[in-house]
């Protein structure tokens, strides 16, 4: 039989930095809080619960994207922010999404989700190199992101004042501009 952890409120801390102070039952779990634990917690004010299995550390500073890190960990740290939200995170263009874009693998299309209100899925494996980070939320990287917004039909003007703004910020080198505009022209 295995000893049971105690709680460790520093590292339960150190999940939630790199979250925007948000952590989930399973790291709770993992830093030796039990599901009774993290209750009295929850009633004594310490912690806010955001959504199911995800929680927020109260006195924590509000953070940017606070709510894209609730739906990443819902996503079990599997998604990408993708598409016109990704445009949104890298700030080109004036985009301004209906609705979070975050792409899952391609395995998780199987999976039966109960998928947040006004978050739309796509699924795709999405290799490391075509992704990155802004703050704490995975995002993919400009190159792909416009050629995701190409083949969802986001409408030209966007995608030519992203390429614009990209190519000005040095954002894409050369070949990666050439490669989005033979994708536009093929699409």
């Amino acid at each position: 039989m295995t000893a049971v952890q105690a709680p460790n409120w520093d590292r339960l801390f150190e999940a939630a930095i790199g979250q925007e102070g948000h952590f989930t039952t399973q790291q709770a779990a993992e830093a030796g809080y039990s599901p009774q634990l993290l209750a009295k917690y929850l009633k004594n004010g310490r912690v806010v619960r955001v959504r199911r299995g995800v929680y927020r550390i109260v006195h924590f500073p509000a953070g940017e994207h606070e709510d894209l890190a609730t739906l990443w960990l819902w996503s079990e740290k599997a998604g990408v922010f993708s598409h016109e939200t990704a445009l949104m995170l890298h700030e080109l263009s004036d985009v301004l999404p209906r609705k979070v874009n975050m792409t899952l693998p391609q395995d998780w299309a199987k999976r039966r989700l109960r998928v947040p209100e006004g978050v739309l899925l796509h699924y795709d494996d999405i290799e490391k190199d075509d992704q990155g980070d802004i703050g704490a939320i995975p995002v993919t990287n400009v190159r792909r992101t416009l050629i995701d917004c190409i083949d969802a039909h986001v409408s030209f003007e966007h995608i030519d004042a992203a390429l614009r703004q990209a190519t000005a910020r040095k954002l894409l080198d050369e070949r990666d501009q050439k490669a989005i505009r033979a994708h536009a022209r093929d699409a």
